[in-house]
């Protein structure tokens, strides 16, 4: 795997790179669209590829380890061709879903012990166990096991969260070292940087993660409650630290004006639920603004979902049909908007790119968020 900034910003901090993995290349700054349980809801592997134009997505291991379970993934070959995707694929650990399960797990020095949120079973979660659960998934990029402490938090827990999350991370690069890939492409570990809103501990985490000169590193633990100005902020302290020539990954951004704000603070790679969620809600993002499609102001507009976005879905419906579809409580309403949504999503790091390249990228984003925060 390698990383390559083709051009950097001169007014911000903005990249625009190119990674090389096994299963292809990804251009940065690129949006991962999330495929949790090795499906990217309401979407066909077809038209993430030939429609949405994903370039890599995002697997889930707490997800996939529960169902459809490890024997049934070696025996497909890997989570690539159990699901027939040839691009690449990121694996979070399952440290978020740790940290929305709080009322089912206990964390201790060795991992965690949870219960599945299906049948109720119990499980145990080490950072060895991760690395070999990952590995048997088989995704190009695989995350550290960390914890993700809630919004707020006071600065104690946020302390020896972080400083856990550090001790997991050596055990996880032990491991990982240790062992070998299993379908015949390279993996790539990737650490996370904690520390929740709190300056001091931040910079200690980016300097710990940067230290451990891996290919790619993250920033987690963020969008999780605080507000965007804090977040900002935070990602441009661990920004300035971590590795100017490896790619940084802002995991669970977020709304398009986050993704270009985080994008000019030096940001690569972005993931999220919002584009496809807030689609089945019948939230749409266009390039005017947002809709949303329930309202009855649609009921009659025949013009195109969005003629700005090159996205043969959204140029083939209109929105009077699209109402219509969720007025009805039809499935295709529901594929329809999540299509839409995440083509939108590609489209605006595509665009980002381009004026990144092209040298005006700060006065269009200026502009862009001035619009795409309106609702329509």
């Amino acid at each position: 795997m390698s990383f390559k900034i083709e051009v950097t910003d001169k007014s911000t901090k903005a990249r625009a790179g190119v990674l090389k993995t096994d299963h292809g290349e990804i251009q940065t700054p690129i949006f991962m669209p999330v495929g949790t349980v090795g499906s990217v809801k309401a979407v066909e592997q077809r038209e993430l590829k030939n429609d949405v134009k994903a370039q890599i997505i995002l697997g889930n291991t707490y997800h996939l380890y529960l169902r459809p379970g490890m024997e049934i993934m070696q025996k497909a070959g890997g989570l690539h061709k159990f699901i027939n995707w040839d691009k690449p694929i990121l694996t979070d650990s399952g440290g978020y879903q740790v940290y929305s399960l709080s009322k089912r797990r206990k964390i201790t020095e060795e991992g965690v012990m949870f219960y599945s949120h299906i049948d109720g079973s119990k499980h145990h979660f080490t950072p060895e166990s991760i690395m070999d659960i990952e590995r048997k998934i088989g995704a190009d990029i695989m995350m550290a096991f960390d914890e993700c402490p809630p919004y707020p938090s006071d600065y104690n827990y946020a302390k020896n969260s972080m400083e856990l999350t550090h001790r997991w991370l050596k055990r996880c690069i032990t491991r990982f070292d240790s062992t070998e890939d299993l379908y015949g492409h390279k993996q790539i570990l990737a650490p996370i940087v904690q520390g929740s809103t709190f300056k001091d501990l931040r910079q200690a985490s980016a300097e710990f993660v940067a230290e451990q000169e891996r290919d790619l590193n993250a920033i987690g633990g963020l969008s999780v409650g605080e507000p965007h100005e804090m977040m900002y902020e935070m990602t441009d302290l661990v920004c300035n630290i971590l590795p100017q020539d490896k790619p940084r990954y802002l995991m669970g951004v977020g709304t398009p004006i986050n993704i270009l704000e985080s994008i000019a603070l030096g940001v690569d790679m972005f993931d999220c639920v919002m584009p496809t969620r807030n689609a089945r809600h019948g939230l749409l993002y266009t390039w005017n603004g947002i809709i949303n499609i329930k309202n009855s102001k649609w009921k009659e507009d025949f013009d195109m979902i969005d003629k700005n976005l090159d996205c043969y879905t959204s140029n083939v419906h209109s929105k009077a049909y699209l109402h219509h579809l969720f007025r009805t409580k039809e499935l295709l309403g529901l594929q329809i908007a999540s299509i839409h949504n995440l083509t939108f999503y590609l489209d605006l790091v595509k665009n980002a790119r381009k004026h990144i390249i092209e040298g005006d990228f700060s006065v269009w984003k200026e502009k862009m968020v001035k619009v795409l925060g309106e609702r329509r």
